[in-house]
């Protein structure tokens, strides 16, 4: 992977990286399109937070409308290789969405573990895909830990963030496709919404390695952007010690953990980066919907 062989390669989705990801050719999704998406200069933000340049990636772009397609495009090819026949996920909704939605067209079963209080339009969309949903009485955690008492006692393939390592995989392509799209110039700050943690920890590992590769000569610093009622990760980073639950209350459903799966991972990304955590009420989640929409 250099960038010579990338400003030759025509394919515009995330195999692009292909050669960086733990995945065998002959198993790679061939459709739909996920990855590279748009990424937008958002100059009036800017203007108003005091800001030289800010941009904006859009992975609402992916076949899910959700960053969690990178994850789960690698999965399901592992999933393929391997030639299993069940594939398994604990989740708020959008994980869940797309492993549906991915493996639609494939020879997989899913079965969709969530908790009773998922959006009814999040589980519409799962049963539209061909998924088996488990609606858990209790919280995401409780359907975490239910997903994987089953997928032991079934054998089958379990996706659950925190538990297969492949999803870090695919989310450290939204690393690569961010300092690729900026002319392997890295932004000073990256912020990233945290939930399970997942995603930071992904895109941190995506920054080291483009660092390793020689692509880049410097790393950003990574800021979690937690929900003031779901903020195990940024507790852990100012007060130190280990991840404690948290109620997990917030409007920000995605993102809404009470214990993170990935938490750990997390703290250590935003601590290696040198970067912080900030927690949001959810009145300024709401707010900053449409000023987000009008850029």
């Amino acid at each position: 992977l250099s960038r010579r062989s990338l400003a030759r390669c025509a394919d515009r989705s995330l195999w692009r990286y292909a050669p960086a990801l733990p995945v065998a050719e002959g198993a790679r999704l061939a459709a739909p399109q996920i990855g590279w998406t748009p990424l937008y200069e958002a100059p009036r933000l800017a203007a108003a937070l005091g800001l030289r340049r800010l941009v904006v990636k859009d992975d609402g772009r992916n076949p899910s409308a959700s960053f969690k397609d990178r994850a789960n495009a690698v999965v399901l090819a592992r999933a393929l290789g391997q030639k299993e026949r069940t594939v398994t996920t604990a989740s708020t909704g959008n994980a869940a969405s797309s492993l549906a939605c991915l493996a639609a067209g494939l020879p997989l079963k899913t079965v969709i573990f969530v908790p009773q209080t998922a959006p009814e339009a999040k589980v519409a969309q799962l049963l539209v895909f061909g998924a088996t949903v488990v609606a858990v009485r209790g919280t995401y955690d409780d359907a975490f830990d239910l997903c994987g008492q089953a997928a032991a006692e079934y054998g089958w393939y379990n996706r659950s963030t925190g538990i297969n390592p492949f999803t870090r995989e695919g989310k450290k392509t939204g690393a690569y496709e961010l300092a690729e799209q900026l002319g392997w110039q890295v932004p000073d700050l990256v912020f990233v919404p945290v939930g399970d943690g997942n995603i930071i920890s992904g895109m941190w590992k995506g920054f080291t390695d483009l660092r390793e590769l020689g692509l880049i000569e410097r790393l950003p610093k990574l800021v979690a952007v937690q929900a003031e009622g779901s903020a195990a990760v940024k507790n852990a980073l100012e007060r130190g010690g280990a991840i404690r639950p948290v109620s997990g209350r917030t409007v920000a459903d995605s993102i809404s953990v009470s214990l993170p799966r990935d938490g750990t991972a997390a703290v250590r990304a935003v601590r290696e980066s040198g970067g912080f955590a900030v927690a949001v009420k959810d009145s300024e989640i709401l707010a900053a919907i449409p000023e987000l929409a009008r850029g």
